[in-house]
């Protein structure tokens, strides 16, 4: 780590707020963080309950490592847990320096059967709960004038689109724009943007284990019967399409290399995608009309994060 976080400072530990921390790419990222040197916080919900023992074993883990891994309350579907996890980390180390979001919900299933509510809750987690984590830490890093948010897409954004995943492609695809939206706005504020897009990792994290289905049944016969086994179809292909040292840590190593790297010099977009699915190509299209676009109408400086008076 080469540089610093703050100016005034010689310290090179970030402290990092990664939400959705309890397992999978959460969980990976958190500890590879901490291994790195940074201060991190773990975000997760009910850490009371349900998710006490994963609590207990961050705790187990800073000690057997010797790192500085915390955990912190945050349920990214309340603002006010939200406030108050990014108002615990900064009474307790004064400042924050990056937010990770990467929090996330996935369902499958046939989309015709999800009924409207269900998939606006897939995108209040994926969505709506990046929003209320950028409410309460925004501030703080504006006013210090430096930071960093780093968002963890998906490939499905831009990229190979099985059936079955729609509400859950549709979230990361609003994110990934809200995220690209940010990053203009942020940027005079000298906050930097990175946007970490996975693949398909169809071991090694929890995303099709804990996944959701629709409640309601009635339409599902139809779709069984035209697109029996689907999903365990899909899996299959999707793992066979990934090379044997395609790893979930892969993701991890990503993040710790972004945001160890000096401000103002991280990558805009980071693809993290084994099978490669095609994300990566579609995004550098994409990513490049952004940058000739925002210099066509004179916003080419909120291309890159600086400081500008106020």
């Amino acid at each position: 780590m080469s540089d610093t976080t703050d100016p005034g400072t010689t310290d090179p530990a970030r402290t990092v707020l990664i939400t959705g921390a309890g397992s999978g790419f959460g969980a990976l990222s958190a500890r590879a963080l901490a291994r790195a040197g940074h201060r991190v916080y773990a975000a997760m919900r009910d850490t009371a309950g349900r998710n006490a023992p994963r609590v207990a074993e961050a705790r187990a883990y800073a000690a057997e490592h010797r790192v500085d891994l915390r955990t912190v309350e945050l349920d990214v579907l309340s603002q006010e847990s939200a406030d108050a996890a990014v108002a615990t980390v900064l009474a307790e180390t004064g400042r924050l320096d990056v937010v990770v979001h990467n929090a996330g919900h996935m369902v499958t299933g046939p989309t015709e059967a999800f009924t409207p509510q269900e998939l606006a809750a897939v995108y209040d987690t994926n969505v709506l709960g990046t929003q209320r984590v950028n409410r309460a830490a925004l501030p703080h890093l504006r006013a210090r004038g430096h930071g960093l948010v780093l968002w963890v897409g998906s490939s499905s954004s831009r990229g190979g689109t099985p059936p079955y995943l729609a509400p859950y492609f549709a979230a990361k695809a609003a994110m990934d724009a809200l995220a690209v939206s940010y990053a203009a706005e942020l940027a005079r504020f000298d906050i930097e943007t990175t946007i970490v897009v996975p693949g398909a990792f169809t071991s090694g994290t929890n995303h099709f284990a804990s996944g959701g289905h629709p409640a309601e049944r009635t339409v599902l016969p139809a779709y069984e019967e035209r697109y029996g086994a689907l999903m365990d179809q899909v899996g299959a292909r999707l793992a066979a399409l990934a090379p044997a040292d395609a790893d979930v840590s892969l993701v991890a190593d990503a993040i710790v290399e972004v945001v160890g790297t000096p401000h103002g010099q991280r990558p805009f977009r980071v693809h993290v995608d084994p099978a490669n699915d095609g994300s990566a190509e579609v995004s550098a299209v994409a990513d490049r009309v952004r940058t000739e676009f925002l210099t066509r109408i004179g916003l080419a400086d909120v291309l890159t994060p600086h400081r500008t008076a106020a």
